[in-house]
């Protein structure tokens, strides 16, 4: 638990009091906004598709509806209701040919069942590799701040590296990485960034379920469909020419024909002594791609603020999902994305509309719906690179990215484990709810590194992406972890993400109702939440002091500590 001190005497946290009446939520409006975008109307909601121009203008509306202003990009001195994203896209043509060779056969390699080889990011139009070689280098990571280097000092430069997923910590390790919780060492795009730092040819993640936190449905469907980023003035250095994931089974054939045992590596690679292994294996691809540079689009609503309109609360949350797709068993291409993130949208809309029809708050609010979150948080790493609103005045993000739908729970979550004023706050406000924090049950997930509000704790500004609990009033923790997993299996980053008239939007109302209370309270304070003294973004936010009054910036009182949060 953070013990955050105030920089100013006798200036605490305004938080509401106990006797206001919490804003309601109407679940019934809650649901049709799930159901709308989520409906295969909206396509799946695709970047850079005419289901984008769709939900665009379904936002608009519903914005304008809430009684929001245009929060956008200025235009002759005017808000637009929208920022554009420019992104750079790039699509595989035709059918990747893909060889591997390994004790001495030639293997075809099929795109999508034995490997999800994406669309080439490089800035290039054609991968072509010719017996390509293959070496191990363990979880591919080079942290000099913790003693560890998987490369050794071993040149990589046009080969294909092989790497685990997660970080060296997950099945134990050295504790070098913080124990379970991954770091960002364990995302794969950091290994695609170091490979591409290093001058391979290309990366090979081996998938395993468990440490990836997600099947190889989700692999396939993720990777192997239109790609984007930012446009970058080199991507080259960010991105090598071939990206992918490879099957387990795959990877354990590649070893045993190398004369190694698969297992037996992947425990090497757990100890800071782990030696590269070449492998002997080649692989040669032709894939060809057409790419072209676009322009996608943030949608923002604002609530001046009728005090300090300059500081800004923003409630993010992601209007993009996968598009249309290779079709699933039943033949559904499809990927609706009711819960991720039709669910998060709709908490924003009906935010909007409750902020609206309340006494105006003394700070601004920002209601941001950002693209492209799919394809690695793109339209938030935009806004943040590109604000609207001055990032040393932004208060705190508070995201919502795939919400629960199957009842109240007595408790709720974030992302992560961070550590941050904006989460005492929430826990504070939570128990005026009778509800209690609970960590995040799988920070192995990498859950922090993967929604909208990384971009912006990655530019000092204090962030968190709710969960819900998993305690269900209704059921409890047996089925709220039940439920979990079920979507995760069956429909995360899938066709069968679709509305259901069972879901139950109570536990949305609720948690859209504590995500008021701690806007509200944000908004009519002179609080400036920070993050922990030992985290990582602290320095970044502190360098933006001065945008605050200095170092005599109150900051919020403690609260009382929920339980230890690991």
């Amino acid at each position: 638990m953070i013990r955050s001190s105030l920089l100013l005497a006798g200036v605490a946290f305004l938080a509401a009091p106990l006797s206001a009446k919490p804003t309601r939520f109407d679940t019934a409006r809650l649901s049709q906004h799930v159901q709308t975008l989520g409906s295969d109307a909206y396509e799946g909601r695709g970047v850079a598709t005419r289901a984008e121009t769709r939900t665009v203008d379904y936002l608009i509306e519903q914005f304008r509806a809430a009684g929001l202003q245009p929060g956008g990009d200025l235009a002759g001195g005017k808000r637009q209701w929208t920022q554009a994203v420019p992104l750079f896209k790039s699509d595989i043509v035709g059918t990747p040919q893909l060889t591997l060779t390994s004790g001495g056969a030639a293997q075809n390699l099929v795109q999508g069942t034995d490997i999800a080889v994406r669309s080439p990011m490089n800035g290039q139009r054609q991968i072509s590799l010719t017996n390509v070689p293959l070496v191990f280098v363990g979880y591919g990571v080079n942290a000099p701040e913790r003693g560890w280097d998987d490369f050794k000092g071993v040149d990589v430069r046009g080969k294909l590296i092989v790497v685990l997923v997660n970080d060296p910590d997950f099945e134990g390790g050295e504790c070098q990485f913080g124990g379970k919780a991954m770091t960002y060492y364990g995302r794969w795009t950091y290994k695609y960034a170091e490979a591409a730092r290093r001058g391979a040819a290309g990366v090979l993640v081996v998938h395993e379920t468990d440490p990836a936190s997600y099947g190889w449905n989700t692999v396939k469907n993720s990777n192997t469909n239109t790609m984007f980023d930012i446009v970058r003035d080199n991507p080259a250095a960010e991105h090598t020419a071939f990206e992918s994931w490879i099957q387990r089974d795959l990877a354990v054939k590649i070893f045993a024909a190398s004369g190694l045992n698969f297992d037996q590596a992947r425990a090497a690679a757990r100890l800071k002594n782990f030696q590269p292994m070449p492998l002997k294996a080649t692989l040669s691809a032709n894939v060809a791609a057409t790419t072209e540079t676009m322009t996608s689009k943030n949608v923002v609503g604002l609530l001046r603020g009728k005090r300090h309109p300059d500081e800004t609360i923003i409630y993010s949350a992601h209007w993009d999902h996968l598009g249309i797709g290779q079709p699933d068993a039943n033949g559904d291409r499809i990927y609706n994305g009711a819960v991720d993130n039709g669910t998060g949208i709709s908490h924003i809309i009906e935010q909007a509309r409750a902020f609206s029809r309340e006494p105006r708050p003394d700070r601004s609010i920002v209601f941001l719906a950002v693209t492209a979150e799919e394809k690695n948080l793109l339209g938030s790493e935009y806004y943040a690179q590109h604000p609207l609103y001055p990032l040393g005045k932004t208060v705190g993000v508070l995201n919502t990215d795939s919400m629960g739908v199957f009842g109240r729970e007595r408790d709720f979550s974030i992302a992560g484990t961070a550590k941050l004023d904006l989460l005492d706050m929430l826990v504070s406000q939570g128990q005026r709810q009778s509800r209690r924090f609970t960590p995040d049950p799988h920070p192995e997930s990498g859950g922090f590194y993967r929604s909208d509000h990384f971009s912006f704790a990655k530019v000092g500004v204090p962030a968190i992406s709710f969960k819900p609990g998993l305690d269900l009033v209704d059921g409890g923790t047996a089925l709220g972890e039940a439920n979990a997993k079920d979507y995760t299996a069956k429909r995360y980053h899938q066709p069968d993400d679709e509305w259901s008239p069972s879901w139950r939007f109570d536990g949305l109302a609720e948690d859209a109702a504590l995500l008021h209370a701690l806007g509200m309270s944000l908004a009519n304070s002179r609080a400036w939440p920070n993050w922990s003294d030992d985290s990582e973004f602290r320095a970044t936010r502190d360098q933006t002091g001065g945008e605050r009054g200095g170092s005599a910036v109150p900051r919020p009182a403690p609260s009382p500590s929920p339980g230890e949060r690991g």
